[in-house]
């Protein structure tokens, strides 16, 4: 039975250590294969001639993110569609991002690959050459087979109902006007960017728990504690999302003097982050503790540290600092969570001195009702989701669209989103109102996805793109970022691409 064939990847490593050692010419094959078609059975056969034994691994469902509802098909599926093929003798799911970890178990005399990544330039991932390298590591060799190619993204998206009927038309309209190839080079020019980001450091944990049920006296939740995780949160977390963008980033936050924050900040920053500060002489650094259970459901938060609202002992260093320096930068952005660090002073030199300024006031538990963007004289773009939207304007009635057009006005921005989770974004200026469809189609963890979205929206406004451009590019970011637990690792440019990819080819 073809079931029989389907290993796991470190069975495979065995079966194929066994076959070199008798002499086998073993092939190796690894992919997605999430639609099969002609071109990749032509490939197979083509690959099982090159030796004795063909071995074929997949990509499992976690690490296809190559778009909303991809795979189409799950990781069992797709190795039991391979297993039916007569030219393959082994198959297994790859628990990992590349191939890599499989070359390393199977170790093959041929890694063989299709006609499309002969030109290792054009794969946007950078994979194929560290395969090609796995490979040699171990005495192997890299073949490039050239059958017939089809693009399974193409046939997906053409005949099975991937995206919902707005989805699909959004995206055709968008291709239309703006192609693929123009899209990503619009992204690739952002690298040219010097950015300033201004926001409190936030440090982000998670404690993990099972629930165990209601205590015996009295109506408190008793949970079991597994473990933690500690994130790089707030505006650290803003930075690093810019920087696999942009060329040069720098952060302007406040820490504690007398916490472990700037050795641990300093360690989670991109490379190309250039890190300001000042200390705050009595406060920590702000760590958010959140308890979550076994679905990342959040049961309880505890706040620590922060500047206490009001206290603005570094004022002055931080608006001095701002004028002297923000004139400096293609685009100001500010993450500002409300939680002390921002004055209303501080609000005012920002925007007084920003070239362009591009501003989210975030509602959290620690400052609803009273945080809004109108302590902001201006700004040039801004990101709010619905309620921090209708807050400001203090309208809970009034279209989403008059009151984006309000705050447009109000503070003299070119554009501002409205973002609005699983109804996606409204994006807006003076005189146009464009709404975007949400662009996942698996949500993992919603924590930060606002942020990612501000980081690379922010970056087209300020490089003049134009308005449905700039809402597809924040919605991909968060999009791909709520695929990943609160802010474990920033959206990554090769994802992007990859996800922008699957959207408009």
């Amino acid at each position: 039975m073809s079931i029989e064939k389907i290993k796991t990847l470190g069975e495979l490593g065995e079966l194929t250590q066994a076959a070199r050692l008798t002499g086998c010419k073993v092939i190796h094959c690894h992919g997605t294969f999430d639609l099969m078609h002609a071109g990749h059975i032509r490939h197979l056969q083509h690959a099982r001639s090159l030796g004795d034994m063909l071995v074929v691994t997949v990509t499992s469902d976690e690490f296809v993110r190559k778009g909303p509802g991809r795979p189409v098909f799950g990781d069992s599926l797709r190795a039991e569609n391979l297993a039916a093929l007569a030219c393959v003798d082994w198959v297994a799911v790859s628990h990992a991002e590349t191939a890599i970890t499989a070359l390393q178990a199977i170790q093959p005399s041929l890694y063989v690959k299709g006609s499309d990544y002969v030109d290792a330039s054009r794969d946007v991932t950078g994979n194929i050459a560290r395969e090609i390298d796995a490979v040699r590591q171990h005495g192997g060799d890299v073949y490039f087979t050239d059958e017939i190619t089809f693009s399974s993204t193409k046939l997906l998206n053409n005949h099975f109902d991937v995206f919902p009927p707005q989805t699909r038309e959004f995206l055709e309209q968008f291709k239309q006007r703006c192609p693929l190839e123009q899209f990503l080079a619009q992204i690739r020019a952002l690298s040219s960017l010097r950015v300033l980001v201004i926001g409190e450091a936030i440090i982000d944990e998670y404690h993990y728990v099972s629930t165990l049920g209601q205590t015996g006296k009295g109506n408190a939740l008793a949970v079991r504690y597994q473990s933690e995780e500690r994130f790089a949160g707030g505006a650290i977390a803003v930075a690093n999302h810019v920087a696999g963008f942009a060329r040069e980033v720098t952060l302007l936050t406040g820490l504690g003097l007398h916490d472990d924050s700037l050795a641990y900040v300093q360690g989670k920053l991109a490379a190309n982050v250039v890190l300001e500060h000042r200390h705050f002489p009595t406060a920590g650094t702000l760590i958010k503790r959140r308890f979550v259970d076994q679905d990342l459901q959040r049961l309880f938060e505890v706040y620590y540290g922060g500047e206490e609202p009001g206290d603005y002992t570094q004022e002055a260093g931080f608006c001095d600092w701002i004028a002297t320096h923000a004139a400096e930068y293609d685009v100001v952005i500010v993450p500002d969570f409300g939680n002390g660090l921002i004055s209303r002073q501080m609000a005012a030199t920002i925007a007084a001195h920003a070239r362009f300024l591009a501003v989210n006031t975030q509602i959290n538990s620690g400052n609803r009702g009273y945080h809004a963007i109108t302590r902001y004289p201006r700004a040039d773009f801004l990101c709010l989701n619905e309620p921090e939207a209708r807050l400001a304007a203090h309208d809970r009635q009034s279209p989403l669209e008059q009151i984006a057009t309000d705050l447009v006005d109000k503070l003299q921005a070119q554009a501002m989103v409205v973002t609005r989770g699983a109804n996606g974004a409204l994006i807006t200026d003076a005189s146009l109102a464009l709404t975007i469809p949400a662009l996942s189609s698996r949500v993992v963890d919603r924590i930060g996805a606002g942020d990612a979205f501000l980081s690379v929206a922010a970056l087209c406004m300020a490089a003049g793109h134009s308005l449905d451009t700039v809402a597809l590019a924040g919605s991909i970011a968060a999009a791909l970022d709520v695929q990943i637990v609160c802010n474990r690792e920033p959206v990554d440019p090769v994802l992007f691409a990859k996800y922008a990819t699957t959207l408009l080819k």
